[in-house]
């Protein structure tokens, strides 16, 4: 005899790509921020979180999605935080505002550190921390960056990575020392390797190497965070010149720290997305999209890209023949130089970049020494 089934109903979220952390941050009821670029994170709105007695937004752009977080905060003058406790490591840039941060785990002493505009830093997983404004007449804004979404996966209790008892050993050394440098074996574009949780000021921070083959002239920071696998990188190149049109993996947080200028995003064949940049800009390139970045200005621009799990990063870097995910000069459609040109005319000024880049492949660039090489 045939045995009959009972057939129960499922909720069709748990099978239409619905990740656990995009139910937990529609919970929260603040605001999500989505598309493909935030103009300006310091002006972004934000709605109140009783939880953490603070206003936030969460942002999720195209690229983004199960792969990293990304939401801001605003701590109102002389306010201080209530501490949390996270089961992640969480990058933290300082968007606006002078602060105080303090971190412990169980009854171990805390860790008390200072912060200003454009400071970066990590708060170390399982560790209590508690972010305070240091001044009385304007707020501060600070852009959170973790993997959350990714471990959420993992684990599907939202519960599980805030405020857990679990305490993991202690770190070694003063945790809020300022990096170090490295230098890294092997051939490479950039040998130098900075590692720390404390960065005081990206705006200024001039340790920078030269970083031929993205064009430009452009100088490079590489940035690798402590017990941990997360990483960053900052571009810093001169006015009036752009760099080359690559593509790698989703979720790379890219803010900018100084400059005026813009990029374009497109998807191979796809329509273009160009996205304007002042300070305090925030975008993601989707998976796999072509994007460039330019700078209009008339001071050298800065962009700091946070990186997402290694999973996500694609091989380009490990590539020895590149030319399928970058598009050097000689080969860019020409609608890109054009633009360039006339967003300068716009300005009253003309394009720097040398007519020999876009005849010569692999055209070598001389770099200006305004910037101080690490010695390692």
């Amino acid at each position: 005899m045939a045995q009959s089934l009972t057939i129960n109903e499922v909720d069709p979220s748990e099978y239409s790509g619905v990740f656990t952390y995009d139910k937990w941050m529609a919970s929260v009821g603040v605001p999500i921020h989505r598309g493909y670029y935030i103009e300006d994170l310091r002006t972004v709105e934000l709605g109140w979180w009783p939880e953490r007695e603070c206003n936030t937004a969460f942002i999720q752009l195209e690229g983004m999605q199960g792969i990293c977080e990304t939401r801001v905060t605003e701590i109102p003058p002389a306010k201080t935080l209530p501490p949390i406790k996270l089961g992640v490591d969480e990058a933290v840039y300082v968007l606006q505002g002078h602060g105080l941060g303090s971190v412990w785990s169980g009854d171990k002493p805390h860790q008390d550190f200072e912060w200003g505009p454009r400071s970066l830093f990590l708060v170390p997983r399982h560790r209590w921390v508690q972010l305070s404004n240091a001044r009385g007449d304007t707020p501060i804004r600070l852009m959170h960056f973790s993997y959350l979404p990714l471990a959420m996966s993992g684990s599907n209790d939202p519960g599980f990575f805030f405020n857990n008892p679990y305490e993991e050993r202690e770190l070694e050394g003063e945790v809020y020392s300022e990096a170090k440098v490295m230098r890294m074996a092997g051939d490479r574009d950039d040998p130098f390797l900075w590692t720390g949780n404390f960065f005081p000021d990206l705006q200024a921070w001039d340790k920078l190497a030269e970083y031929q083959h993205r064009g430009a002239g452009g100088h490079h920071l590489q940035i690798k965070f402590p017990n941990t696998e997360m990483s960053a990188h900052m571009s810093v190149f001169d006015a009036r010149l752009y760099k080359k049109g690559h593509r790698h993996g989703p979720g790379r947080g890219i803010v900018i720290p100084a400059g005026e200028g813009y990029s374009i995003m497109w998807p191979e064949g796809g329509e273009k997305v160009v996205i304007p940049w002042p300070e305090g800009s925030f975008f993601v390139p989707p998976n796999r999209w072509f994007h460039q970045h330019f700078n209009a200005g008339a001071a050298p621009a800065r962009y700091l890209a946070m990186h997402p799990a290694p999973t996500f990063r694609g091989l380009m870097d490990e590539r020895v023949d590149r030319a399928e995910d970058q598009i050097d000069y000689t080969r860019e459609d020409p609608w890109i130089r054009d633009m360039f040109t006339s967003e300068l005319a716009k300005r009253g000024t003309t394009s720097l970049m040398p007519e020999a880049c876009y005849r010569v492949p692999d055209y070598q660039w001389s770099f200006k020494k305004i910037y101080s090489t690490p010695a390692a």
